[in-house]
């Protein structure tokens, strides 16, 4: 198995599951409904879905980047996109675009070479290797802060 495959084995597994921590972003999300996910049950925390929402925005942007879009800092607006419609509909639509993100972003993962991974990053300090053990990492993070969320309501 080259490093790219096992890169998007991991974000696969982080993503989906079989990982060997536990519950995946994908399989905490399950069952979780509009109502769910725009509850704030610990005050000042961002709700499951602003948390899905900058999941979705930061997978985007890695996927932007190793395509060659120079992306600085984002906004807060941009970092974190505020739900404006909090009915079932609109958090299918959003369930929908992270999965829909996800697999675009493994299948240009899955496009890279083994040398591409030493590249520096346009506009950054840092390797696309290591911006891609990044965003599993982050994908991670936040997956435990939805269970915690999912687990107060």
């Amino acid at each position: 198995m080259s490093e790219v495959e096992r890169i998007v084995d991991q974000l696969r597994r982080a993503f989906e599951g079989s990982a060997w921590h536990g519950l995946a972003l994908w399989e905490i999300l399950s069952e979780v409904t509009s109502q769910q996910a725009v509850a704030q049950p610990l005050s000042g925390a961002h709700t499951i879905w602003e948390i899905v929402n900058h999941v979705a925005v930061w997978e985007s942007v890695v996927r932007r980047r190793i395509k060659g879009e120079v992306i600085g800092g984002l906004s807060p607006q941009e970092d974190w996109p505020p739900v404006i419609d909090p009915s079932e509909r609109a958090w299918q639509k959003t369930l929908d675009s992270l999965e829909n993100g996800h697999r675009q972003l493994r299948d240009t993962i899955a496009g890279l070479t083994g040398d591409r991974l030493k590249e520096t990053v346009l506009g950054q300090t840092y390797s696309i290797y290591h911006m891609l053990h990044g965003v599993i990492q982050h994908d991670l993070y936040h997956a435990g802060q939805i269970a915690i969320l999912k687990k107060g309501r």
